[in-house]
């Protein structure tokens, strides 16, 4: 299986990125292409041991940087390493793309070169977010900010099929994130969606509220990205938080090594960037997979065991036959 890698992209590039790159083809057996300036990756790889590794140079001169317009910069950029890293899943010479560049970026790439499944209007990025719920995931992380009813919809489809095919649920239990359990409450957004959810053949159990994510009471959560991305960053900040409250509190009064250790463990669990790197940008006809923008070299080692699960599973083809079903199922043509 060959990844190709966008060495230009993220806060660490490329020398965090090819570190992660060359662990990744270590530790899960895979070939790399490592897409950037040759000059540049050339010189990182140097700093590493590849012997016995399938690791290859695409030579791409121009990258994309945070804060550009995403559409604008890759028609400007036309050898963009991320269009260029995706272009070889488009052609064949990669099974999947994965990148650290600027989600905007990384989602305009994607559609642009590798398109989204029928019926499905754009990418959406989700999975789990929390560690002291492992096996809930939420759809959609940020993506997409403003979404109808139907789209909704695609994302607990989509959310299902990650839920078993990634994480090994049975039947997993699918929820709308509101701000009541009762089937009227919430905004017209999630009022209109639930009707669609109770028909549509998942698992669905109705609305949870904030304080019912941490505990697992559903397997997967929807909501709209504005909603989900300030989920997961505040989740990130507060562990973050809690963290160094702790080592701020009980520092001279338990073992200095026993400190570091609890508000690492808080961090992580609050964490998903670090605990699980980053994973597929769903509904694209083609594996994506999209890493946190800060991520250093063990979380795109991790992206990239992602990328290889996401091929081997099939995702694309699961999710395209379960969006069929569920829509047959509602009497929506596809």
């Amino acid at each position: 299986m060959k990844i190709a890698v966008d060495g230009m992209g993220g806060d660490f590039a490329p020398a965090e990125i090819v570190s992660g790159a060359v662990a990744g083809a270590r530790e899960y057996g895979v070939g790399i292409a490592l897409v950037g300036p040759e000059e540049a990756m050339r010189h990182e790889l140097a700093r590493h041991d590849c012997s016995g590794l399938d690791m290859d140079i695409v030579d791409a001169p121009e990258y994309l940087v945070e804060g550009e317009h995403p559409a604008y910069a890759l028609r400007q950029k036309r050898n963009a390493s991320v269009l260029v890293a995706t272009k070889l899943v488009r052609d064949g010479k990669a099974e999947a793309v994965v990148s650290a560049g600027p989600t905007g970026g990384v989602v305009a790439a994607a559609m642009f070169i590798l398109g989204t499944l029928e019926g499905m209007s754009r990418p959406v990025v989700g999975g789990p977010f929390l560690g002291f719920a492992p096996e809930t995931i939420m759809m959609d992380l940020g993506s997409n900010v403003d979404c109808q009813p139907y789209q909704l919809l695609d994302f607990a489809i989509v959310g299902s099929v990650y839920a078993e095919k990634m994480l090994g649920i049975t039947n997993p239990t699918v929820a709308l994130l509101s701000v009541g359990a009762e089937e009227g409450k919430g905004n017209e957004q999630v009022q209109e969606t639930y009707p669609l959810l109770q028909k549509c053949g998942l698992n669905f159990i109705g609305n949870v509220e904030g304080y019912d994510i941490p505990t697992g009471k559903a397997n997967v959560i929807i909501c709209d990205g504005f909603v989900g991305n300030i989920m997961v960053k505040f989740a990130e900040s507060l562990g973050k938080t809690i963290g160094s409250w702790l080592e701020e509190r009980l520092t001279g009064r338990l073992a200095e090594r026993d400190v570091r250790q609890m508000a690492e463990e808080v961090v992580l669990a609050t964490n998903a960037a670090d605990a699980h790197g980053g994973g597929p940008l769903w509904a694209v006809n083609g594996v994506a997979c999209v890493a946190h923008g800060r991520s250093r070299a063990a979380e795109i080692t991790k992206t990239i065991g992602q990328a290889r699960l996401a091929v081997e599973q099939d995702l694309v083809g699961s999710l395209r036959a379960e969006l069929v079903a569920a829509r047959r199922r509602l009497g929506i043509a596809s």
